[in-house]
């Protein structure tokens, strides 16, 4: 059962963050570990692991909408949870994490 005082956290497709990413109004953050964001990357991604999380240790999003991914959609709604809980306003995610961003057909880096 879901938490009702658990931050909300909204889904993004990945076409939606696909599509942030090119208009430059998304700034994409992966909570995978390093062992997992050395093999593939999301382009332009910065990392920031989830097993070390800190809100603070995010790059300025300089305007931009903050959205968490991770391999399958679960870590990255945690990181908003985590954020949201410490006052920031990081409330989206890549619904389905890389597994969906590679399933629509969208580039990694290797």
């Amino acid at each position: 059962m879901n938490n009702p005082e658990a931050p909300k956290v909204r889904d993004l497709t990945p076409a939606e963050v696909a599509r942030g990413l090119i208009e430059g109004s998304m700034l994409l953050i992966d909570v995978r570990e390093l062992k997992e964001t050395e093999v593939e990357r999301y382009p332009d991604a910065a990392i920031v692991p989830l097993s070390s999380f800190d809100p603070r240790e995010i790059p300025d999003p300089q305007g931009r909408q903050v959205v968490f991914a991770c391999r399958s959609g679960r870590r990255s709604v945690t990181a908003s949870q985590v954020a949201q809980a410490q006052g920031f306003p990081y409330d989206s995610h890549l619904a389905g994490g890389m597994l969906a961003w590679k399933a629509a057909g969208l580039p990694t880096e290797t």
